[in-house]
């Protein structure tokens, strides 16, 4: 039985070459967004989002709102509050070169609960890697439910409306 199982993860795409599997790297991706994000990098926000995309923010009473990739990486290196995003159970589907990324998210500015909400990536698979074309995501300030995560590491408190 040992060696039956030796035998599948051999045998697994990418095993050999030590690759993550593909849903990993759209994860990955997104991540590297947050990360650029959290450290006011508008660079690397650049380097991760496909140019020319959008994205949009669907609010609670409707209206909705968005922008450029451009204008969304200006933002970043504008500076200002600390932001802070962290999603849990995304969920990933892949077909060739295109992917999409769901997931719950929460959100914090200069420490503090902001909102929380669900995101959805589109993503292209580029000689680069994984790109984001757009993003569209909601915004709930209330009736979030309390993030698997915990709280947010560096907070003495998690206060959700």
């Amino acid at each position: 039985m040992a060696r039956t199982l030796l035998l599948m993860l051999l045998l697994a795409p990418g095993a050999v070459r030590g690759e993550a599997p593909p849903e990993r790297a759209v994860i990955e991706a997104v991540q590297r967004l947050f990360d650029a994000m959290a450290a006011g990098d508008g660079g690397a926000a650049r380097e991760v989002l496909l140019p020319g995309g959008t994205y949009r923010a669907v609010r609670q009473d409707g209206t909705v709102s968005g922008g450029t990739h451009e204008e969304f990486a200006g933002r970043l290196a504008k500076g200002g509050e600390t932001l802070l995003e962290r999603m849990w159970n995304p969920k990933v589907l892949i077909d060739g070169r295109l992917a999409v990324l769901w997931t719950e998210y929460d959100f914090h500015r200069g420490g503090k609960f902001s909102h929380c909400g669900v995101d959805a990536f589109n993503l292209v698979n580029t000689a680069g890697g994984w790109k984001i074309a757009g993003f569209t995501y909601t915004v709930e300030t209330a009736g979030c439910r309390p993030s698997p995560l915990g709280p947010p590491a560096g907070t003495n408190h998690f206060k959700r409306p």
